[in-house]
């Protein structure tokens, strides 16, 4: 599937992280802020927000220690 943006997503099948890894790292960082306990209807879509500014600016091995906005801001740039 492609939305506006040309990404394609790809989803797991429940209870089947080996089916993707980058999910499972992803999760793993969220629950570095936000334990597996927190109920997200006490969450505010501000703190929701700001903690996906906070994801994405942090930089990564796998993207070359460039932060995921770098890269996505780059792909944009080039055409993406």
């Amino acid at each position: 599937m492609e939305d506006g943006i040309a990404a394609r997503s790809w989803f797991c099948d429940p209870s089947s992280p080996w089916q993707k890894g980058s999910v499972e790292n992803a999760n793993k960082r969220i629950r570095r802020f936000m334990p597996g306990d927190t109920d997200l209807a006490d969450v505010s879509q501000q703190k929701l927000v700001q903690l996906a500014h906070h994801l994405n600016s942090l930089p990564r091995k796998c993207l070359g220690y460039k932060t995921p906005a770098e890269v996505f801001m780059a792909h944009l740039r080039d055409g993406g």
